[in-house]
């Protein structure tokens, strides 16, 4: 028996849909200190982001940083790190991921 394509798809295509969160400091290199790298992140991938922390400018000689609180589906946070790891910041994990759906 041949499987339908709405099957197939359903079979072939998994996104992990679980609500999550995670916490991290991204350091900004001062080659991207003028490019908007978090409103990137969110244009592009809908997840939510507070930003915790942050110390970017024009006086600061070295790299800057944000601590970030990134919230949505999980697939949507992993696709925002490869993003970010596309562009060589450096990513320090403060938390692990976590259930938001209290699972």
């Amino acid at each position: 028996m041949a499987l339908s394509t709405e099957q197939v798809t359903s079979t072939t295509i998994f996104k992990d849909n679980r609500r999550t969160e995670k916490r991290v400091r991204i350091y900004i290199p001062k080659n991207l200190h003028g490019e908007p790298v978090i409103s990137n992140i969110i244009s592009r991938y809908q997840v939510t982001i507070n930003i915790r922390a942050a110390q970017l400018g024009s006086q600061i000689p070295q790299e800057g940083y944000f601590d970030l609180e990134i919230r949505g589906k999980a697939y949507q946070i992993e696709n925002v790190l490869s993003y970010l790891n596309g562009l060589h910041v450096e990513i320090e994990d403060q938390l692990t991921t976590e259930e938001l759906d209290g699972w």
